[in-house]
């Protein structure tokens, strides 16, 4: 049965009263992550913003356990979590091992490219809001071309972003999939859809951030749905090689073309500074990429894992 917000479980894991900034897209997301596991999962988690969403023991919002691990052992700590409850025997719980951009494409890659080329059988998201926004805003390699951070506080990133679903992919995993927090539903079914799977399963999210992306804590949704709309941002997933785009993606993909960058760029203070040719080149950045998925959704470009 297809979910709706009518027969989306009432069951609560994310409790009301945790420390995030107001607006926050990660506990939209975190809410409905936890939903679709029905609370049966064992969370790890580095530094992060999700660190703060948690809070410190035996103060917390949250009503599932919590591994507190360093920054750079996310894959690693959900590693051992995995050998752990299988020996002592413990079944029907999922490892979640959960890390904000700067703990997946910096700092994080090596445990995590290590657990999955190992298959080790846990659920991995990533919750992008795209720069270190615990400690102070600075450009991670997630931060788009033209964003002002703590790092590139005048002229912007100079860079286009990390592609870290590919690099998973690349892994030759059983299921990658991209999730924005905005579209909450796509986000739950895609992540029931991982807890049946074995192996290593990879999750993007897009979590728009109004404390570092300079916008209106009431616009948090809106600016979520702008980045589909403009194809910075795809809602896809990938099983067993077999590439679908879903919800808005797979909608606009049907119906008509992506709404200009310019109209998600300018809802924003941190891209106050693009200049004219920087706008450009990220237009261009987001076509190019978007015909490429287009081609995929056709069954142009499947991949098909090796025997």
């Amino acid at each position: 049965m297809k979910v709706n917000a009518v027969n989306l479980t009432e069951a609560e894991y994310a409790l009301p009263g945790n420390r995030t900034c107001p607006g926050c897209a990660l506990s939209l997301a975190y809410r409905h992550i936890l939903k679709a596991l029905e609370g049966q999962v064992i969370v790890t988690v580095p530094p992060s913003c999700l660190t703060v969403l948690h809070g410190m023991y035996p103060i917390t919002s949250v009503a599932v356990p919590c591994v507190n691990t360093p920054f750079a052992s996310t894959g690693a700590s959900a590693t051992g979590l995995v050998a752990g409850l299988k020996a002592t025997g413990r079944k029907g719980l999922t490892v979640l091992a959960i890390a904000g951009d700067g703990g997946t494409h910096d700092i994080g890659i090596q445990s995590l490219s290590g657990a999955a080329e190992r298959q080790d059988d846990f659920i991995y998201i990533c919750y992008d809001n795209e720069g270190y926004m615990n400690t102070g805003n600075q450009r991670s390699g997630s931060t788009p071309l033209g964003a002002i951070t703590g790092t590139t506080p005048i002229l912007g990133k100079q860079q286009s972003p990390k592609d870290i679903a590919a690099i998973m992919e690349a892994h030759c995993l059983p299921y990658v999939a991209a999730a924005n927090a905005s579209y909450p539903l796509d986000l739950y079914e895609k992540v029931r859809k991982a807890k049946d799977i074995k192996g290593t399963r990879f999750i993007h999210v897009f979590v728009p951030c109004p404390a570092g992306w300079q916008f209106p804590y009431s616009e948090t949704v809106r600016i979520g749905q702008l980045a589909a709309e403009t194809g910075l941002v795809v809602l896809y997933e990938v099983e067993n090689g077999v590439f679908r785009l879903t919800a808005a993606s797979e909608s606009i993909a049907r119906k008509g073309n992506l709404r200009p960058v310019r109209d998600y760029l300018t809802q924003q203070g941190r891209f106050r500074n693009m200049t004219e040719e920087q706008i450009n080149r990220l237009q261009e950045w987001v076509d190019v990429r978007w015909k490429r998925y287009l081609q995929r959704a056709t069954g142009l470009q499947n991949w098909t894992p090796p025997e």
